[in-house]
């Protein structure tokens, strides 16, 4: 991963200019996202480079970049190295739990409001997704939360699901924003991690020891919560049977808790 050097531009001089950068945002992503094979290396390189030379409108076309990452169901895991490559592991980490959230919200609204219909076939066809539906209904937001802090069920699925759940959006929101921390951290490390090596610079071992604890920790998290999360859709995964011996349909919620 090379750094980009080179003057830093300011992002926008104007309104039209910020909406031309976020188009451009747009196009770039969803071309290497719609190509055939996707290149972590090149991805980076290219995102990483375009965002940095943003200057100040970085951060929002970043968070344009993950929404639609979100939207298109690509690799937020990547999206996620890119921050820590550009910003470093903390002000990385914050940059993803900002795009990752608006990205959530952007899709859980299109799965409850524009494209219900379709999300709701291919949710029918995800063994996963009825225990995820009752155990939502039972427990809200605490369950979106298990779930947001283990990897049980993929990021950009689950966005869209969760929108066909009785959950209301702004329990959803603070959910996600706050679950997302502990496998973002994974990957912006990763990312902060490559950015010092291509710059040739030696992490200090007081440095090194905090990123062993802190990665230590949040994999301690991840598996517990992930253990947590399995046992608890566990407990609702009987009651596609029930439902279906009384007739009843509630795996898909038309009303949509809002």
């Amino acid at each position: 991963m090379t750094q980009v050097t080179g003057p830093r531009r300011e992002g926008w001089k104007s309104p039209r200019r910020l909406l031309l950068w976020i188009a451009a945002v747009v196009a770039l992503t969803a071309v290497i996202l719609l190509s055939p094979r996707i290149d972590a290396k090149q991805w980076i390189d290219t995102l990483g480079g375009f965002v940095q030379r943003l200057g100040t409108a970085g951060p929002l076309l970043y968070a344009v970049l993950y929404v639609v990452v979100a939207v298109l169901a690509g690799p937020a895991w990547l999206a996620s190295m890119t921050a820590g490559f550009v910003w470093g592991t903390w002000k990385g980490l914050l940059m993803v739990t900002i795009g990752a959230t608006a990205g959530a919200a952007a899709a859980f609204s299109l799965a409850r409001h524009a494209a219900r219909r379709k999300v709701e076939r291919l949710a029918q066809s995800n063994a996963t997704f009825g225990a995820i539906d009752r155990a939502v209904a039972a427990h809200g937001w605490k369950v979106v939360l298990l779930l947001r802090m283990s990897p049980v069920v993929p990021y950009t699925i689950s966005n869209y699901l969760y929108g066909l759940t009785a959950i209301r959006f702004w329990p959803y929101v603070a959910a996600t924003a706050v679950g997302s921390i502990p496998v973002s951290f994974l990957y912006v490390s990763l990312g902060a991690a490559g950015r010092d090596a291509a710059e040739g610079r030696a992490r200090s071992p007081l440095e090194w020891a905090l990123l062993a604890v802190g990665l230590a920790a949040t994999v301690l998290v991840t598996v517990l919560v992930t253990r947590a999360a399995r046992r608890e859709l566990s407990r609702h995964a009987g009651g596609r049977v029930a439902e279906s011996e009384t007739g009843r349909e509630e795996n898909f919620p038309r009303g949509g808790g809002q």
